[in-house]
């Protein structure tokens, strides 16, 4: 998990980012046959997070478990997803389910996902549904529509 040397440390002493690698170990450890990740990642800085779903990648290709990953990050469901379920405005329903087939290697890291044309036009696909969903209806205001979740 990238924590060689912290093994005497306590939380508090932990970075943010190592501090979701336990958490993420702990999970793990339990050995669930499916695991609920509601928006891990997201309040770790930019580089850490891209770190932390390469080695996710990894660990699920190691250990074969079926993640079920919360995110409100197109790209991040993009890249992590074997498929992408994109939900409705209120109330949440399903609006569309997306598979992500990818070429080639099983391994996953940001510059080939970056760089595929094939990738990239998933991410624009599955932006243009959000997108879609958290347009401004009539009599509703720019604000409330912005505060909502899709």
């Amino acid at each position: 998990m990238g924590l060689s040397g912290f093994e005497d440390r306590y939380p508090h002493e932990l970075s943010g980012g190592m501090r979701q690698r336990v958490a993420v170990a702990r999970t793990w450890a339990a050995d669930p046959d499916v695991i609920l990740m509601d928006e891990p990642f997201a309040a770790v800085d930019a580089m850490t997070r891209l770190t932390l779903q390469e080695e996710l990648t990894r660990l699920c290709a190691g250990t074969g478990k079926t993640v079920l990953f919360i995110t409100h990050s197109v790209d991040e469901a993009v890249f992590l997803g074997d498929r992408v379920v994109v939900m409705t405005r209120r109330p949440g329903r399903i609006k569309a389910e997306i598979e992500v087939k990818r070429g080639g290697s099983a391994s996953r890291d940001w510059e080939s996902f970056t760089a595929d044309p094939q990738m990239q036009g998933i991410a624009e696909r599955v932006l243009r549904m959000v997108r879609a969903e958290r347009s401004v209806e009539p009599g509703e205001s720019a604000g409330a529509a912005a505060g909502s979740n899709a």
